[in-house]
């Protein structure tokens, strides 16, 4: 069984994927891409995976309000998926709000450099206490 932080970087390896094929207009078998990742099915991976999809547009607009004199498309498509991951985790799942934050800046910090490690956080960091504002 697998940890949960695992989980993620599996679902962010499924979303990057995503991304790629979409961009090069090539067919995308979700199931197929998830079980290249997993031996045994995880509703934890596919739900999300799924939600992440069906939000996608909305949380790029979100993240674009919080990138400095940036924009989510001019991310690297890993980028991206961390930062959709954290978002969904972040504002559409009970997971808490410091736990999406840092499962998001460690798959950054393995998979990114700093600078984009400091923009995920200010991005999720944003999105955090804008959640916590409307409480």
């Amino acid at each position: 069984m697998k940890k949960r932080s695992e989980l993620r970087e599996i679902i962010m390896k499924v979303i990057y994927q995503i991304l790629i094929l979409r961009e090069s207009h090539l067919e995308i078998d979700i199931p197929y891409l998830i079980k290249e990742q997993l031996e045994i099915e995880n509703e934890f991976v596919t739900t999300s995976i799924h939600e992440i999809l069906k939000r996608e547009e909305a949380y790029k607009k979100l993240a674009n309000q919080y990138l400095k004199d940036w924009e989510i498309e001019r991310l690297n498509k890993v980028d991206q998926a961390i930062l959709l991951l954290g978002i969904y985790e972040l504002i559409d799942t009970e997971t808490p709000s410091v736990v999406a934050i840092n499962e998001a800046i460690e798959l950054s910090k393995k998979y990114s450099d700093e600078k984009v490690t400091k923009m995920i956080n200010a991005v999720l960091d944003g999105i955090f206490k804008r959640e916590e504002e409307a409480k």
